[in-house]
């Protein structure tokens, strides 16, 4: 019988292009010298890229060919642009013409909000991408030719590869030590955090934007929502992480404050889901690792290339605290009331992602010899997709790299599907029960 739920044709789209992307990697001609990857290796890989997280437990420049280096931005590319998004294009350009199911599958996946529009948003999310990636990919090309003297093939493919690789907010690179070697090049660092910036707003927002980016008054709540928190998010996570590793030896203390100033935006920025780094998350300060934490956790916004619970949800869940705090009977949100079926969401989805995040990390602690901090670093990476990482991957046992692959799979695929079945199983009921007030705190 086949799926007739978006979310379960989400979720089987999503493990279909994993398996797929395995069973290319797997190939002789995808791994560096005689043989083929390992099973393992290859699920972890194709599973990172998909749900574009970033994390690895091999070294990808050293490890991979060409073919498996390009057979990973496709899996990023096609991760982040959503599979039935992806899906649904194809069909569009092959046939110019798109199935009933194939419409509200891809509008669940995009957030639309109509059956009717899937078809004029497809082509605007395939605009933007291919713009921002490849304004991205000229500014990286041109720095990695000019600036380091790589010849001009091999600074446009580090370019493409970085571009699609950032705005996807996957974070995978072409360079064993990430791009700490590039830790105080505004050339390569601005432009890649600006395409994990733009790429982590979402379709939605930016598409807002293009339209009425002169008129704030008519930007949704949505809208509002992402761009005020990810502001906020990103101003303090820069002042935070810049002035707790200042005078660190291992991260900020030996550059220039300039560059001081630059890696910590760049970190913070990459909190935002990407998992780049320009600084050794290994040295990290524990407290420095634990408020990363909370911003891999909070993620960016919806119906992007961002993970993590979304800044929509935390932004709900913020309103809902103020309004207990004030007194308030009804949360109001830039002038708009909040419907309460989206507070039972907000606090569903939460509790959700928080019971799997702690699920894991007990399990792994149970397993490994590694500290809490760097274990629950590296489970909330994998839950928000982030693929920031402190050096643990690669040294977890096989049994957690499974289940820090089923922690990628449920971060990219949970809020999504779960906010579309829980609005979808909504239906009114014919009688209430009495109401009693249980004892609270």
């Amino acid at each position: 019988m086949s799926p007739r739920h978006p979310a379960q044709v989400i979720v089987l789209g999503f493990a279909a292009a994993i398996l797929a992307g395995t069973l290319l990697l797997t190939l002789p001609t995808s791994r560096v010298g005689p043989g083929g990857a390992g099973f393992l290796e290859a699920l972890f890989t194709a599973t990172s890229a998909v749900c574009v997280t970033g994390l690895t437990v091999v070294d990808t420049p050293a490890y991979w060919t060409g073919v498996g280096q390009v057979t990973i931005l496709a899996l990023i590319q096609i991760g982040g642009f959503g599979i039935m998004s992806f899906a649904s294009l194809l069909g569009v350009l092959l046939a110019r013409r798109m199935g009933l199911r194939s419409r509200i599958s891809t509008a669940a996946e995009t957030k639309s909000t109509g059956i009717g529009d899937v078809r004029s948003i497809l082509v605007g999310i395939l605009r933007t991408t291919l713009l921002v990636e490849g304004v991205t990919a000229v500014i990286l090309a041109g720095r990695f030719h000019l600036g380091y003297g790589r010849p001009p093939a091999e600074s446009v493919w580090l370019g493409v590869f970085h571009a699609v690789s950032a705005f996807n907010n996957a974070g995978f690179a072409l360079f064993s030590d990430n791009l700490t070697g590039f830790v105080g090049d505004p050339w390569i660092c601005l432009p890649v955090a600006g395409a994990v910036i733009l790429g982590g707003l979402g379709f939605p927002v930016l598409f807002e934007l293009r339209r009425h980016f002169r008129y704030p008054r008519k930007w949704l709540m949505t809208t509002k929502l992402v761009l005020s928190g990810t502001l906020v998010l990103l101003v303090l996570g820069t002042v935070f992480i810049t002035a707790v590793e200042w005078s660190s030896p291992a991260t900020l203390g030996p550059l220039p404050p300039g560059e001081r100033v630059l890696a910590g935006f760049f970190q913070s920025t990459m909190t935002r889901t990407a998992g780049f780094n320009s600084v050794d998350i290994g040295q990290l300060h524990p407290v420095t690792l634990l408020a990363m934490d909370v911003l891999m956790f909070i993620g960016g916004g919806p119906a992007g290339t961002a993970g993590g619970l979304k800044i929509t949800t935390f932004g709900v869940l913020f309103f809902i605290l103020y309004t207990e705090i004030s007194g308030g009977n009804a949360v109001n949100v830039f002038g708009k009331r909040l419907p309460r079926s989206v507070h039972r969401q907000a606090i569903s989805i939460v509790l959700l992602a928080g019971g799997l995040v702690i699920t894991a990390t007990m399990v792994l602690m149970l397993i490994t010899d590694f500290g809490l901090d760097r274990i629950l670093f590296e489970v909330v990476s994998a839950f928000g997709t982030v693929g920031l990482s402190t050096g643990i991957t690669a040294g977890i046992p096989s049994v957690g790299q499974v289940i820090l692959i089923l922690v990628m799979f449920a971060g990219r695929l949970g809020p999504v599907t779960l906010a579309s079945a829980l609005a979808l199983r909504s239906r009114p009921l014919q009688y209430e029960y009495p109401k009693e007030r249980p004892l609270i705190g």
